[in-house]
This record gives structure tokens, C-alpha cells and sequence, in this order.
């Protein structure tokens, strides 16, 4: 099991969709290894990439959006999220489980979970069969320009490791990440 964390929301063209219109942009949210350079591309609903763009923003509505209601219903209830679990990939599709206090599990989406953890601030974690099967490995020196600091993750500042995650896009397929058609 390795933690993730949210690099950012992208809208990426869908190259099996040959359309003019806006119709064929699907967002994205990128997670990458904390302690690593595979990372994880899942495609999410609007609502969803609203949601987590919000959150990584520290902005939201006045009016709770689902995944704060359910952090709270959650918190009323007594129970305590420790994570979330991206568990397993099957026909392109990720799954994920939400991991509470006591060993209960709730299987949700990942789009849903990842919202949950970012305004609970719990560790997001993958599984190492979902890296294995769905992961693409990051190789980050050439744009780092220095080496023997560490991983390099923590010494870019995020919008210009979003930049290199966009220059990455451009470059791949959807094809490439499993997901069905």
C-alpha cells in the first residue's frame, strides 16, 4: 500500500472522442506516490473535480457540497474516517473504500473518496496492485535539473509539477491508463 497525494485536476481531450465541441473534455485527477514516482490517472465527473479543486483551493461554498455533508454525518455519528483505500482496477474502472475507525470499510468512489479526505485530512492510500496494473512511472530529473535532494517531489512548487503532469498528457493516451472505452 502506498499513500497518494492529490497533484491536481485537469481537463484532458479524450482522443477516442473526435468531436469540436467541449463535449470531449473529461476531467482528471492526478495522484501521485508520496514516497515515489508512479502515479495515477482516474477519470472523474465534473461535480466531483469541482468538489476536489475546491478543497485543494481551501475554498467552498457556503452551502455544504455532498462530500462535506458526509464528513459531518460521519463526525455526528461518531465514527472516524482513518483513510482511504484506492483498492482495485477492473475494466478501467478504479474502486476505492472508505476505512473507519474499528475496521469498517465503505466502498465509494474514488472521486467521492479523495473529496472526503482532502477536507478531513486523511492519507489517501493505492494499492500496490492498482499501481502495478493502472501506475506510470514519473521520471522527474530532467526537470528537476538537480539530483541527490531527495525525490525531487518536494522541492517543486505545485503549479509548475502540475505543468509537467499537463506536458505528460499531451503526450499519452486514454488508452494508456486501462480505461475502457
Amino acid at each position: 500500500m502506498s499513500e497518494m497525494r492529490v497533484v491536481g485536476v485537469l481537463a484532458v481531450d479524450d482522443a477516442a472522442q473526435q468531436t469540436a465541441s467541449d463535449a470531449n473534455r473529461h476531467p482528471v485527477v492526478l495522484l501521485q506516490e508520496t514516497t515515489g514516482k508512479r502515479c495515477l490517472q482516474i477519470w472523474i465527473g465534473l461535480a466531483e473535480a469541482e468538489a476536489i479543486a475546491l478543497e485543494q483551493q481551501g475554498r467552498l461554498p457556503e452551502r455544504p457540497l455532498t462530500h462535506v455533508l458526509i464528513a459531518d454525518v460521519v463526525t455526528a455519528l461518531g465514527r472516524t474516517l482513518e483513510r482511504i483505500e484506492i483498492t482495485e482496477v477492473r475494466g478501467g474502472t478504479f474502486y476505492a473504500d472508505l476505512v473507519f475507525d474499528r475496521g469498517l470499510r465503505v466502498s465509494a468512489r474514488p472521486s467521492d473518496s479523495i473529496a472526503i479526505a482532502l477536507h478531513v485530512d486523511v492519507p489517501i492510500h493505492a494499492t500496490e496492485a492498482v499501481l502495478v496494473e493502472a501506475g506510470v512511472l514519473v521520471d522527474d530529473d530532467e526537470s528537476s535539473g538537480e539530483e541527490g535532494e531527495g525525490d525531487g517531489a518536494a522541492d517543486v512548487p505545485d503549479e509548475e509539477e502540475v505543468d509537467r503532469f499537463r506536458a505528460f498528457l499531451d503526450n499519452v493516451s486514454p488508452e494508456d491508463f486501462g480505461r475502457g472505452s
